[in-house]
């Protein structure tokens, strides 16, 4: 089968080459640019790219198929924006399903709810008689209603697991929101979901994908996560009944309740899985949490809603020491290490991990949304990429209201030029969804090869570069108005002390002339408010009442 594609500019994966044309054979690039010397009655079908531009395929390097595919299929609340947008589709998916014992999906914005935090409340009110269990955009994560926590178990004197926490009111009792390892609590519940559901929803997330240009991707988590089996064998079974046309990287995942002795089982599960067009060759390490919900891990403490430190840090969720010790016999044995990294802390540990190891593994360290200053370089001269998740990136109401307000940052501008070997920027889907305007929900990342000539010429966005200053507002600052939501000129209403933003606001807020401090949540601090809750105990002055 020969094609040939004419009628169209090019883009060959390294430069824009203008107008050319392209010859396929047996699904192979054979030719491309001027081939006007072609006999076209020696194809079998001719494209009229109608003007258009045609470039290789997309390929992502963060990306979860399985588990976007599978919320599609079922309670899918990634077109809502709003609590009353989530609790419409809510209703509406229970009416329309009445035999299913439990409610499931997920795909909500954080910032849709005060503080972040949904309540099972809300959700009584539209399903009050079966179970469920609704993950955020995120996945970090989880929306409950008042059955599920029964089921659960939850109560005001069950203790917070480990590695996660349950959201709670001023008397202590649940709320219906759970975070990070509190999610299992409740998904340890729901009914298994069977091979044929996701096998299912693997083809859907494929299908998706490819609607965008997206030809691979890396999965980055291939293990049981936040109620989700292991979606290895569903990539399995899809490369070899050769319905898998994505070529695929699984990033096997590192239970961090283990320790070296699981590394057998991943060499084991590499070779299992590997097949076709799926290879199982990397291993997904969670560091730390969101800043959101005060889980990624920092060098300096979470504030409270007065701008005063509090007593919380955050989580390092495999010990700095044994990571590098996991880390170096993982790279010993030929894995890419992929580790998911938000805070400054979390993103030192894991350089400090991949100290020693082989450059071309290309290491990947993902998200980034904090990196102290220092340790930009490093990137570069250890060979690690800098995965990042521009839509993470976004100045939106998740940003303004959840993820400043409680580790605010002074940004400084810098650049990426030689600061690191490589840039990926995938979408991070589902995880991202919902960041941006709606056409960009699921927006393609750069494939690899533009990716690193990207960052070679120092154009990854300024967001990628720029890195955490402390720095001190005036009290006179509380005394100026409340701006307009989403302004980037405007000044914060702080009642003293530190503030620090994160590394992607150099592009905007401190891109203006002269000092210049930034909105980020109108009305700060008034006398007499309760504001945001912080994770410490205790109670802070303006009234700041501190998360129990």
């Amino acid at each position: 089968m020969r094609t040939l594609f004419t009628n169209g500019t090019l883009f060959d994966g390294h430069r824009y080459v203008g107008a050319g044309e392209v010859l396929v054979d047996q699904g192979h690039i054979s030719a491309c640019g001027d081939l006007d010397k072609l006999d076209h009655w020696d194809v079998d079908e001719v494209v009229d790219l109608d003007g258009g531009l045609l470039s290789p395929g997309f390929v992502d390097a963060h990306v979860h198929a399985v588990q976007g595919g599978l919320e599609r299929t079922r309670c899918d609340l990634t077109e809502g924006d709003t609590r009353d947008d989530y609790l419409r589709i809510v209703k509406e998916y229970a009416d329309a399903h009445p035999d299913r014992p439990w409610i499931l999906g997920g795909g909500w914005a954080m910032s849709a709810f005060p503080g972040g935090a949904p309540t099972a409340a809300d959700l009584d009110a539209v399903v009050p008689d079966r179970p469920v269990f609704l993950p955020n955009r995120d996945h970090h994560g989880a929306w409950v209603n008042s059955r599920a926590l029964e089921l659960a178990g939850i109560r005001r004197d069950t203790p917070d697991p480990v590695d996660g926490r349950f959201e709670r009111d001023a008397d202590g009792h649940p709320t219906g929101t759970l975070h990070e390892g509190a999610m299992h609590a409740v998904a340890r519940l729901a009914p298994q979901t069977t091979d044929d559901e996701y096998y299912a929803a693997l083809l859907e997330g494929q299908r998706h994908l490819h609607s965008y240009g997206v030809t691979g991707w890396q999965d980055a988590i291939v293990g049981s996560y936040a109620g989700m089996d292991d979606p290895g064998p569903t990539y399995l079974r899809a490369a070899r009944e050769g319905d898998l046309s994505a070529h695929v990287v699984g990033a096997l995942w590192w239970d961090r309740s283990r320790g070296e002795e699981q590394i057998a089982d991943l060499v084991s599960r590499r070779e299992l899985y590997t097949h076709g067009q799926f290879r199982a060759t990397s291993v997904k390490v969670m560091q730390d949490g969101v800043a959101e919900n005060f889980t990624a891990a920092l060098v300096e403490p979470y504030l409270d809603r007065c701008g005063h430190a509090t007593t919380n840090a955050g989580h390092s969720f495999v010990d700095p020491s044994a990571l590098r010790e996991y880390v170096r016999l993982l790279d010993a044995v030929g894995f890419q290490v992929h580790v998911h990294a938000i805070g400054d802390r979390g993103a030192r540990e894991a350089l400090d991990a991949f100290e020693g190891t082989e450059p071309e593994r290309r290491h990947h360290i993902a998200h980034l949304q904090l990196v102290d200053p220092d340790d930009v370089r490093r990137f570069g001269e250890l060979g690690v990429a800098a995965n990042l998740q521009m839509l993470w990136a976004c100045l939106d109401e998740q940003m303004v209201e959840l993820s400043c307000p409680s580790s605010v940052r002074s940004a400084r501008r810098g650049s990426t030029r030689s600061a690191t070997s490589s840039a990926p920027v995938p979408a991070s889907w589902p995880a991202a969804t919902g960041r941006s305007a709606p056409r960009a929900r699921w927006r393609r990342s750069t494939s690899r090869s533009t990716a690193r000539r990207t960052a070679r010429a120092g154009r990854p966005a300024r967001t990628a570069s720029c890195l955490s200053r402390r720095s001190r507002l005036s009290r006179r600052s509380r005394r100026t108005p409340p701006a307009r939501r989403g302004s980037t000129t405007a000044t914060t209403r702080v009642c003293c002390g530190p503030v620090r933003w994160p590394i992607w606001w150099c592009s905007t807020a401190t891109r203006s002339r002269g000092p210049r401090t930034t909105s980020v949540a109108p009305g700060w601090c008034r006398p007499g408010s309760t504001g945001r809750p912080s994770i410490a105990r205790g109670r802070t002055s303006a009234g700041c009442r501190r998360r129990r």
